[in-house]
Formats: C-alpha cells, structure tokens, sequence
C-alpha cells in the first residue's frame, strides 16, 4: 500500500507519499480501505519529533479515519465487510490501509458524508471524554471554549449548545469569530484584544493553550469550576496560585486521548455513539470540514495548519 511516512522530524517538507508494508488484522481487529482521513495538531507535533507514537504504534500518522471494512480479524462478530464506518485511531490513518481494534470504530453519522465523517472520531472523542466525562457539564452551566475555530472548538461548540449549555469561545478574527456564532455561541472573544478573564465566568474551561492560559483560566472559573487542559500551544510550565482553586473549589485536569488504553478508548466510542450521533440525526451537529485535499498533498495540508485560517477541519482523501 502507500502512505505518509516521516523522513525525518522537520516542516510539511518531511512527509513522503511512499510505499509501506500492508497492515493485518491481529485479533479483536478490523482491517479498513482508508477512504480519508484527517489532519490534527497531534499530527504536526508528531511531525516536528515533538509527540512520538504510544509503544507499539505506527509511525505512519493520523488519529482518525473513515473507510470500509475489507476484513475482520479473530473474534470480531460486530462488524461486517463491507461496512462503511469512521475510526479512532492511535496512528496509522494517513495511509491506504489501516487496522484498528473493533471498539473503536464507529458507524457514519445520520446525513454526514464519508469522507467528512473522517474528521469526527478525535473530535468528538475528545470533547465528549473532557467536557462531559472529565468537564461534568450539564444543561444551564456556561462552557469557555478556546480555539473555538478549530477542529476540537467547532465541534465543542455545537455539543455544548446540544447539552443546554451558554458557550463562549476565544478565536483570532473577527471572520473566524462570526462563524463561531453562527455554530451557536452566544460569547465570542477576539484572544488578542480582550480579557476573557473578565468577561466570562466559566464552569467548565476546555483549554489548548496549557501554560500561558494557567493563571487566566484559573481567574475564569466559577465556584466548582473544572478546568480541562487538553493541548500546550501555549507551553507547558507555568506557576499556579492554588489558593485561587482553594477559594473557588476549582479543579484542574490534564488529560490525553492518544495514549489511553484500547478498552478505555472503547467505553468513550460507545458513549460518543449513544450520545453524540443522534446529534447529528437531529441536526443539532454537523461535520465542520474546511477543505478536502488528496491523501498524497498532506505536506500542503500542514502548511495550512501552520499558516492559521482554517476553520474546522482539512480532511486528506484517498483517490
């Protein structure tokens, strides 16, 4: 088969459209024609040498895909070949094959194209497993959201307003600001100009930035607010009052998707199923896709990442 490989750690310059070997099966497996993936932060770090693969992974990059199942590892009894599903990944997605463990594929979502459908598996797993199973957020609390032009943002956007709650959310223009009303939050706040920290009081912050946000974050929170840190583009070492927790009985909570355990990836598909895709059957969430590019052009859809601009998610197809 072909895939994306690293050349070595670098810019969108070091991905190569190369030859690989054919992944198998192993038990408990499914084997998928990779019908598109999609490119996320993880991948960039991943190329810079700065988020090597869990153990045992492939090299190859991408954390989500959709496809076709062309054959069923032992044991396997819920899928059928043929089917047409998306799929939380730990690597492996920039590819024309990958096999993946049977609990963490899902079926495409009610009205969402398949090769939109690639970039839904990361997002939705990790909003659901941070806002809702880590953040607790119900009906009537008010979720900050920063990067709300992202992938991860667009989707926590429509979930939140789905579950009954106010957003808010940080983006870099006015442009990127007014899509971000138009998913549904009722706060946008322009992060270059403004004090976010002094205009919004959060129950549940759902956070990429890691250290630079620390303090402000913190500043944010409601009594019994929860903070969920999910990504470092801000860095990753910063000082912490803790008596500004102490006197809001704030929480923090730092979590990864990519590394946890196969059955623990399974029980949040499983809910992101029950929960989140009637969502999508309702039309109270939709596939965000900013731009869908040939499997073999990811170094371009890097550099689109890194450039900034885009909205939602760039998707990489096979032919």
């Amino acid at each position: 088969m072909h895939a994306i490989t690293i050349s070595e750690p670098g810019g969108p310059e070091v991905l190569r459209w190369t030859s690989a070997p054919d992944p198998r099966p192993g038990p408990g497996e499914v084997l998928l024609r990779v019908v598109a993936s999609a490119v996320n932060r993880a991948d960039l770090l991943q190329r810079k040498g700065l988020y090597a693969p869990p153990p045992g992974t492939t090299d190859i990059p991408g954390l989500e895909c959709s496809g076709v199942v062309i054959e069923l590892g032992e044991g396997v009894s819920q899928w059928r070949v043929g089917d047409q599903v998306c799929a939380l990944l730990a690597g492996g997605g920039y590819a024309e094959q990958v096999a993946v463990p049977a609990g963490q594929l899902l079926p495409v979502p009610s009205g969402v194209d398949l090769v939109d459908a690639a970039g839904l598996p990361e997002v939705a797993c990790t909003v659901w497993s941070n806002v809702v199973q880590t953040g607790r957020l119900v009906a009537g609390e008010t979720l900050l959201v920063h990067g709300g032009a992202g992938g991860i943002g667009t989707h926590a956007i429509q979930v939140g307003k789905a579950l009954g709650a106010t957003v808010a959310v940080t983006a870099g223009s006015a442009e990127r600001l007014n899509r971000c009303a138009e998913l549904g939050a009722d706060t946008t706040l322009d992060y270059r100009d403004s004090e976010f920290e002094r205009e919004v009081v959060a129950d549940v912050i759902l956070d990429n930035m890691g250290a630079k946000y620390l303090r402000r974050n913190v500043a944010a929170l409601n009594r019994g607010g929860r903070l969920v840190v999910i990504g470092m583009q801000g860095g990753t070492t910063a000082e912490l009052d803790v008596s500004a927790l102490l006197r809001k009985n704030a929480t923090i909570a730092a979590t990864s998707l990519r590394s946890r355990p196969v059955a623990e990836k399974a029980a949040i598909v499983a809910e992101v199923v029950a929960n989140v895709w009637p969502m999508f059957a309702e039309g109270r969430v939709r596939a965000v896709t900013h731009a869908v590019l040939p499997l073999s052009e990811a170094a371009r859809a890097h550099e689109m990442l890194d450039e900034g601009g885009v909205f939602g998610k760039v998707v990489l197809a096979n032919p």
